[in-house]
């Protein structure tokens, strides 16, 4: 009896003792692999002062001139495609933007894509199982605020128009705008919109709403006399001073009410410069996202983790356009450059905040990889134990069942 009882007790003893071999065979004393250390605890904490930009090869010797905070490089959006936030594209001439916007409605996975009928250039991209959109852009809404519609234009007319799309007032329903752009060189940005004028583009149509009013022919004079400036020579282009092709991204991006709108007498120049720049600034730092055009990939990595949504197809990069074409020599790219000086530090400002956000984000990645990876083999550990424990408990209960089963025979045979 007492060699059955050892041959008991040896078993969960043996299975005891294998438990603790594997388990220090998996999770030594010393190993980091079965907890999360201290530093792992605050994986997501993130200060720019330690930014060492060593994610991205091609940035590690990139010298940025801002500093930004994380939230101004951490703008992930819980874009809610089934409610109701509106995704609103300020579309801003020759920066790529109808490239852009044919992405938005015919690139996205979606659980109900757009509708895009051939011959027809608007889509109709409704939420899932409902009337209404979820994107306000040219080719789903059109220009219903106006061709090429700036910042101070939509914000105030993009909710009327929303509300009235939808057949529902503003106090009924309250919607959550996220506004998306797209930036661009400004000396390339210039030259193309200068071809594209010397082919008889004039977007006069466009209404140049502030303060409730379009400004007069004397707050913004043209400059050509005909139907459009077809044919015209790249030094008319630059000597026209109302022409709104110079520093059009500012223009297009800041609060023109601070300055008066289209008035130019409301303060000299130099203040006026310093307002508009300061305000298209902060309005491009506080947008949900906006992209550059020459960096397409990163552009659309950048958008994929923001609105946390996925293109089915990759962004290709095109740098053959009509103003890489263009060859000028130094005293009018220097000439350019004075016309668009707005221009020129707010797109510094802009890339340096893209990049930046870019080698963030990338960052963020890898770390949350890191934790994912951890986190399976943490899973994998926890299986394997227990499959152990497992079968070490079902041999158990079989050496029982054959020692059971010998005390009965045995039985028998002494009762016979």
């Amino acid at each position: 009896m007492e060699e059955k009882f050892s041959r008991l007790i040896f078993i969960p003893i043996a299975a005891l003792l294998c438990f603790m071999i594997v388990y220090q065979y998996v999770c030594p004393a010393e190993s980091n692999t079965c907890y999360l250390r201290r530093e792992d605890s605050d994986l997501f904490e993130y200060s720019s002062s330690h930014y060492t930009g060593q994610v991205d090869e091609d940035l590690t010797k990139t010298t940025f001139r801002f500093n930004f905070t994380e939230r101004d490089l951490d703008r992930h959006v819980d874009f809610n495609i089934r409610g109701d936030d509106v995704m609103v594209f300020l579309h801003i001439q020759k920066t790529g933007g109808t490239t852009f916007g044919r992405h938005l409605v015919k690139n996205i996975q979606l659980e109900q894509p757009c509708e895009c009928m051939s011959g027809q250039r608007k889509c109709t991209c409704h939420r899932p199982g409902k009337t209404d959109s979820w994107l306000f852009s040219r080719f789903s809404t059109g220009w219903s605020c106006g061709l090429h519609a700036d910042w101070t234009e939509l914000t105030s007319c993009v909710p009327v128009v929303m509300n009235k799309r939808d057949k529902k007032s503003s106090q009924k329903r309250k919607r959550n705008f996220y506004y998306i752009t797209m930036l661009r060189d400004p000396v390339s940005r210039y030259l193309s919109e200068w071809k594209h004028v010397q082919r008889g583009a004039t977007w006069k149509t466009a209404l140049h709403m502030c303060d409730g009013r379009p400004p007069t022919q004397d707050e913004l004079p043209a400059c050509y006399s005909g139907e459009d400036w077809t044919g015209v020579p790249l030094v008319d282009f630059m000597n026209c001073p109302s022409n709104l092709a110079n520093n059009r991204q500012v223009r297009m991006l800041a609060d023109l009410s601070l300055v008066g709108c289209y008035n130019m007498s409301s303060m000299n120049e130099l203040e006026r410069g310093r307002v508009l720049l300061a305000s298209a600034k902060a309005n491009l730092r506080n947008m949900a996202f906006y992209g550059l055009t020459e960096f397409q990939r990163k552009t659309q990595h950048l958008f994929e983790r923001t609105f946390g949504l996925r293109f089915i197809r990759p962004f290709t990069q095109i740098n053959s356009t009509r103003a890489a074409s263009v060859g000028i020599n130094e005293k009018v790219q220097w000439r350019i450059e004075g016309l668009n000086a707005l221009d020129v530090e707010l797109y510094e400002y802009a890339k340096d905040l893209f990049l930046q956000r870019y080698q963030y984000n990338r960052q963020k990645q890898h770390q949350e990889e890191r934790l994912r990876r951890r986190q399976e083999k943490q899973r994998l550990h926890r299986t394997y134990l227990a499959e152990l424990l497992r079968f070490g408990g079902e041999e158990e209960e079989e050496e029982v069942k054959v020692v059971a089963t010998t005390e009965d025979y045995s039985s028998q045979v002494v009762r016979w």
